[in-house]
């Protein structure tokens, strides 16, 4: 029996009706009346009870049809597979984030999730002090990072979500009791700094290395990773912008949030090496520019953390 036979029989056992079945699979009603007369021949057992008034399945039909239709499902799930796979769209694609950052990535992940049902996404954390060594070893496909990237193996795409920085000081610290402070101020205190292969030109994206009036920040206690950055900021050796997303995930008794009003806004956008671009990298790439929105959080968000009427709240 044909593939088309198949399909012709399981929509006529559906329909019960020629014209209905012809009209469906966009076919005449004689190839539908001559496919099931074939088969009921070579079968030697009519599969079809037929009247002027109706048509039904005798009982080897309906053994037939429910035999045939299983495999059916399984034959057009391995050619939908297949088809999906040589566009691109079946596989693991692993994308690297900064943390605690979801929220900034969730519309993305579910639009592409729902565009390649079959491809299995997985999240991996990147160190902010040593954000490429993933991507160019092969244990990343993608990674959302902050801009700018100026690499020439690795190619950036759209802008996807913004994170507003707010300085992390120790709950005793001098600054803690401010309503708000300025990127001036980190000219008089130490600020923690990487520990990693990360380029100069991107931390000072993040941290720079002079205020806006020219005077040099001094760095301070050297880190590898958030928490040792939190944990120096806490024991009062330095202070440091922190980023909104990371600050609503560590919120600790240690330690107080106070906005800077003209202080960096950080712009993440997918970055991938071009030499391992493939068509799920490209769907990803297709699924941010089309799914993003402005970023967020808010300023004011920021504000809410740093002071105002709850202090304690800023220091937990």
């Amino acid at each position: 029996m044909e593939l088309r036979d198949i399909e012709i029989f399981l929509a006529l056992a559906e329909e019960l009706h020629f014209g209905r079945t012809a009209e469906r699979l966009r076919v005449s009603q004689a190839r539908v009346s001559q496919s099931i007369k074939q088969q009921e021949r070579r079968i030697g057992a009519a599969l079809f009870e037929r009247t002027s008034r109706s048509v039904r399945l005798t009982p080897l039909g309906e053994r037939l049809r429910d035999r045939l239709a299983a495999g059916y499902g399984e034959i057009m799930a391995a050619l939908d597979e297949a088809a999906a796979a040589a566009r691109g769209q079946v596989g693991t694609l692993t994308i690297g984030t900064l943390g605690p950052h979801h929220p900034g990535i969730a519309a993305v992940l579910d639009l592409f999730r729902q565009r390649h049902p079959q491809c299995e996404l997985r999240i991996r954390e990147i160190l902010p002090t040593d954000p490429f060594s993933g991507l160019r070893a092969g244990r990343i496909d993608i990674g959302l990072l902050w801009l700018p990237i100026r690499e020439p193996d690795l190619a950036v795409g759209p802008d996807v979500y913004s994170e507003e920085l707010v300085l992390t000081v120790a709950a005793d610290h001098p600054l803690a009791s401010r309503v708000q402070v300025a990127m001036e101020d980190l000219g008089d205190y130490p600020v923690v700094y990487p520990e990693g292969p990360i380029p100069e030109y991107v931390w000072e994206a993040h941290t720079p290395s002079v205020t806006p009036a020219g005077r040099p920040i001094r760095r301070g206690v050297p880190v590898s990773t958030l928490e040792e950055a939190l944990t120096a900021i806490g024991g009062g050796s330095a202070v440091s912008p922190v980023g909104l997303y990371s600050v609503a995930s560590r919120l600790r008794q240690d330690l107080t949030f106070v906005p800077i009003t003209d202080g960096p806004i950080l712009r993440y956008a997918p970055v991938w090496r071009s030499a391992s671009e493939t068509p799920l990298v490209r769907a990803f790439v297709q699924a941010a520019r089309d799914a993003r929105t402005p970023g967020q959080p808010t300023r004011s968000r920021g504000q809410d953390l740093g002071t105002g009427g709850d202090r304690e709240g800023a220091r937990r």
